[in-house]
This record gives structure tokens, sequence and C-alpha cells, in this order.
């Protein structure tokens, strides 16, 4: 196991000041995570006819004669799966093994319930691509629908895709008196290699390839269950559940329908009930996840080039734990933590290739070993994070644990601390006269990280790819696509034009895309300032552009500007758009009351949060005053 290192004093600074900005909230999610456990973490609180409706359905008569009891512990399993999807066809079979590995330990498990999955791979440039980001919500009440019987000792998630496992986890924390274990599913086997797709992509875009040749390049890169291999937002959420330590070690990435993938999902959920009360070693998700734990994901994502979709779920789900983080943390930690990995889209491997180079053990060793992760943090494998630098093994066909390699099997894939790519994470935030957002800039070029172009505004992205065709963007240009926000259409991702603006890059024009939207885990090259708040919608400045007006992107020095004369600016009108196309069809309509509630980028883009202002203060008073 790594030996702990001394904290680097960024990263110990960034933790306090997390930590005294979020004392109060955080004072408050414990106090009521403690209130939930003391009112019985399982089905002992029921009354005789709530707990006969609860194992009615049980066809193993063991089952229920262990329900009737209160001795033994019972997992609830909720899961994203459907047989639609790659990433979560795998977990159809994982329901069986979980219950015949919790009936070997005594105990028993039933499915609470299935949460939604939608892939922004299919609704990409489409209407339902709307709905995405909201899913993470209606995923984390899903969850809570799921849990809300109280028949539960701990909780196994099955989720693994974009928003599923930060909807997931925002539904765990609001039930963080139960233990909990995230199960993934793992990705597919490499198929066509990243960068002769993204070239066959381009290739279409262009015109040079017909529909044909790129649905055969698309099938040969996503052909079998698993997660897409690139390291886009799945991929990412998967890092960051291991740098939480709520991953068994080494279980992000190994390759579903394997022997060692079987065995992982059965000892989670052998080590789900080790974590229950009735164990005698309770260890509930509450106790488990705090602010170190979420800066821990932060490092994770800045040192892999991970996905900026976690600059919004990322601080939603540290707020539904009681933790406030915002862009500025990403900012300052950034500036210390290295650059190690080349993934695609930052490189042309994919997370098979990592898996191979070293993978999570060797990435939390290098990090751990230069001070840049809490390693005193608890787990679900009942150590701390330094047991984390370990690989799974089947030996004789039983799962054992041993060192991972310490030094990287593939340079070009994965780097040491010591020398990494770059010495500071693949993002930066941006500020303006043009407000806030956020940039990607692993995947960019040194040449292309400054723009300073007139602006092509436009209200919708299909838009954009008409005026490429025509050819109105063959010059030096920054692309504003804007009115995309949470209030406005749900803050879709805008993948579909990185083929386009791609192709104007490689022409040999400055290009830059400014948008309220977002872009996909798998976006790169481009220079990209997304999540720009305040979005377009709620006044922001965006909508105070004019055709014309010239925009500078500068992402080594984190300015995002119109250069105009201030007080000009200011007194322009605030453009009104026409939203009603995106509100009605493919169930937009059923979303109106999320648009509405929706916070902005920064503070997660979500329609819920911890207790404010007020009714914080009040909860508060009303605690100490019972402790008294």
């Amino acid at each position: 196991m790594a030996r702990p290192t001394a904290l680097n004093p960024t990263v110990e600074q960034v933790t306090a000041r997390i930590r005294d900005r979020s004392r109060e909230r955080r004072k408050l999610y414990e106090a009521h995570m403690a209130a939930q456990h003391s009112q019985g973490v399982h089905r002992g609180e029921l009354s005789c006819g709530n707990l006969a409706h609860g194992f009615a359905g049980c066809d193993v008569a063991t089952d229920k004669d262990r329900l009737k009891l209160t001795n033994s512990a019972n997992l609830g399993i909720v899961s994203s799966y459907n047989d639609m999807l790659s990433a979560h066809r795998p977990f159809e079979d994982y329901p069986a093994a979980i219950k015949e590995a919790a009936r070997g330990m005594g105990s028993t498990a039933q499915f609470a319930g299935g949460v939604p999955a939608m892939c922004d791979g299919v609704t990409q440039g489409q209407p339902g691509m709307e709905l995405s980001l909201f899913s993470r919500d209606v995923i984390a009440m899903a969850t809570a629908v799921a849990l809300s019987h109280n028949m539960f000792d701990a909780v196994l998630y099955l989720g693994i895709c974009d928003k599923i496992v930060p909807g997931l986890f925002i539904g765990a924390a609001r039930f963080g008196h139960l233990p909990a274990v995230f199960v993934p599913g793992g990705p597919m086997t490499s198929g066509l290699p990243n960068n002769e797709k993204a070239r066959i992509r381009q290739l279409y875009a262009e015109g040079k390839v017909g529909r044909d040749e790129l649905l055969e390049a698309e099938s040969q890169s996503y052909h079998s269950p698993g997660t897409c291999t690139f390291y886009g937002t799945a991929n990412s959420n998967q890092l960051m559940m291991e740098m939480m330590g709520l991953h068994l070690p080494g279980a992000s990435f190994v390759n579903p329908g394997t022997p060692l993938r079987d065995a992982l999902t059965r000892y989670a959920a052998e080590q789900a009930i080790r974590n229950t009360e009735q164990s005698g070693n309770y260890r509930p998700f509450y106790k488990q996840i705090d602010e170190r734990a979420i800066v821990n994901a932060m490092i994770g994502l800045l040192a892999s080039g991970g996905s900026t979709n976690h600059t919004l779920h990322l601080v939603a789900m540290a707020a539904a734990a009681g933790v406030t983080i915002d862009w500025d943390d990403f900012t300052a930690l950034s500036a210390v933590v290295p650059s190690m990995t080349r993934i695609y889209p930052n490189g042309s491997a994919d997370v098979n290739h990592f898996q191979a180079a070293g993978g999570m053990s060797l990435l939390i060793r290098e990090l751990l070993g230069a001070g840049l992760l809490h390693g005193d943090i608890p787990t679900v494998f009942g150590t701390d994070l330094t047991a984390y630098t370990q690989e799974p093994f089947l030996e004789d066909g039983k799962l054992v644990w041993r060192e991972g390699p310490t030094e990287s099997l593939d340079r070009d894939v994965l780097r040491p601390v010591a020398d990494p790519f770059a010495a500071t994470g693949g993002l930066v935030v941006l500020d303006g006269n043009l407000g806030r957002g956020v940039i990607k800039v692993s995947a960019v070029k040194q040449a292309n990280r400054i723009v300073e172009a007139p602006v092509r505004i436009f209200d919708d992205q299909n838009q954009v790819k008409a005026a490429f065709e025509s050819g109105e963007l063959d010059r030096d240009v920054v692309v504003v696509v804007r009115f995309q926000g949470p209030k406005a259409n749900g803050m879709p991702e805008l993948h579909k034009l990185t083929p386009f603006l791609g192709v104007l890059q490689d022409r040999g024009y400055k290009v830059a895309l400014v948008t309220d939207g977002r872009m996909s885990g798998a976006s790169g090259k481009v220079p990209a300032a997304i999540h720009v708040t305040p979005e377009a919608v709620d006044r922001g400045p965006l909508a105070r552009l004019r055709e014309g007006d010239v925009v500078r992107l500068d992402a080594e020095r984190g300015e995002l500007s119109v250069l105009v004369d201030a007080s000009e600016f200011a007194g322009r009108s605030i453009v009104e758009p026409n939203l009603e196309r995106y509100h009605f069809g493919m169930g937009r309509e059923l979303f109106g009351g999320f648009r509405h509630l929706a916070a902005s980028a920064e503070l997660g883009a979500g329609v819920f949060g911890g207790l404010e202002g007020e009714v914080l203060a009040r909860e508060l008073e009303k605690i100490e005053q019972e402790d008294q």
C-alpha cells in the first residue's frame, strides 16, 4: 500500500476553504442523517402489514423467513438496467448474482427499483437531448422512491453513464444513513480506433463520405455491451467513484462478461453486508463522503482530463451531501494538479489502454505519493484510500487484491506526477464581461488556446450546420450558440458541432465556440467556452452580443470578453427569443417546472439542493434547541 505523504499545501487550503464554507450546511446534513438513522435503518420499524407487503413477492422461502427477522441484512438494489443501451445491458444479470451472494452471507437482497437511463450518444443533436441534464434529478428522485419503503440495511447502486451516477449519488446522499456501494458495469472492449472514428466523422461533415461509411465506422466503435471506451462523462464517473472510495479497488474499468467482473459484483454485495449495522461495522454513506472525498474526485478529474460535465454534476452531488464547492475550487486545484493521462479525446488511446498502462491503481499511487489526495478517507472496502493502489485478480477462482504496478506500462497513455503531459490540470475557468464559463484545454493544442475574432451568433445548433455548409463560416470566427442554458431548454450538449468547427480549424482558421450550453465529454480539439453563466435567457451578457462584435477567448489567462466599450455594451437591449420550439414535443412539455426552477450552471444546474438562507438558519436553531 502507498505510504501517507504530507498533503500538498494548495490541496489542504482548498479543502479547508470548502470545509469552512460548508460548515452550517454540512452540520444540518449530518443532523438529518443521524435523525434518519435513529428512526431505524431497516425493516424492524415497519408494522406487520407493511412488512408483509414488503416480502410478499419473494419466491425463495428462506428469503421470506430472513426478512421476517431483523438480525440479518437486506440489500436494496437500485439499477439503471435497460437492454437498448450498451453501458446498461451488463446490469441485466447483476440482481440474480447479488441475491445469490447475499444468501451465501445469510442475508437477502431485493430489487428496490429502476431509474431511467438515457444515452447522450443516441439523443445527441436531437430534441430528446434537452431532457438529458434534467434526467439527473429525475434519477435522484427515482432513487428516493425506490428506497422509500425502508426495507433496506444497505444499497447497491448499479449505474455507469453520464447523468446516472450523479443522480444515483444525489439519491444516495439523501439516504446517507444507509451504507452504499456503487457497482460499475465496465467498458466494452476496444473497437475502431478513436482517431479513425474522428477522421471519418470529419470526412462526413465535409461531404467526402456518405452515411453508409459513417454508420459502419460508428458501429465498429460502439460494438458490444459495456461503456463507450472514450474518456467522456461515463468513464469520468467511474474514476470519481473510485477516487471517493465508493467502488471496490480496481473495479472501474474491468470489462463486462468476464469472470473477474462477475467476482467483483458478488464481492460488492458481500462487502455491502459487512458494512451494515447488523455486521457490527456500520459504515453509512454520510460518514464516508465529506469534503475530503469530494476534493479527491475533483483532483482525479483534473489529473485525468475528465469531462467538463462534472463542473455541473460534482457541484450538485457535493451539495446533496452538505458540501459547497464552486468553479474557483476547480481553478485553484488545477494549478497544482498535473495532467497525467492521454485518453481520447485528449489522445488516441481509450480506457482499456489506460487500464493496461496501470489504470486506477497507478494513478492513485502517484497522486497519493505526491500528497495530492486525501489518503485518510474511509472507503466501502473497509480501509482508507491507500488500499486503492491494489488491483483485483482471480487466484484459483478466488478474488484477491495485489499491489498494482509502480511504474507506467505505457507512458504515451499514463505518466507519473514527476513527468506529466502538462504541469497543470486540463480545466480552466474563464471570466470576463461575457460572464463565467469553463473550458477543457487538455485536448486543445497550445496554438489554438487563444482566439480573438468576430462573432457569428446562433440561437439554435442546427443553424450552425447550415451556415457551415453555405461557406459563411470560412474565416476566423467565434461561433456563439446562446439560449442553450438550463432555464432556456434544459442545457443540451452541442457535440454535433465538433466536426464542423474542427474542419474550419483544420483549414487554418482561428475558431472557437462560446455557449451557455454544454459539450460532450468526448469533445475536444476546438476551444469551447461552455456553461457560460448567467445564461442568455437570464439576461446574461450573451443576450447583448451583436453580429460582428469581436470576442476574445484566452484559455491561458482565463479570459472571456467582448472587446467593446463597456458603457455601450451595458446599454444595449436584451434579445428576447421565442423558445416555444424547445418546450414541446418529445416529452419536453413535462419539464417546464424543471426549467423554471433550474439553478445556474455554477450552482450545478439542478432543480433542488440543500436548504439555504433563512430556512437553513431556522433548521439549525431548531436542532441546537433539541440538543439542549
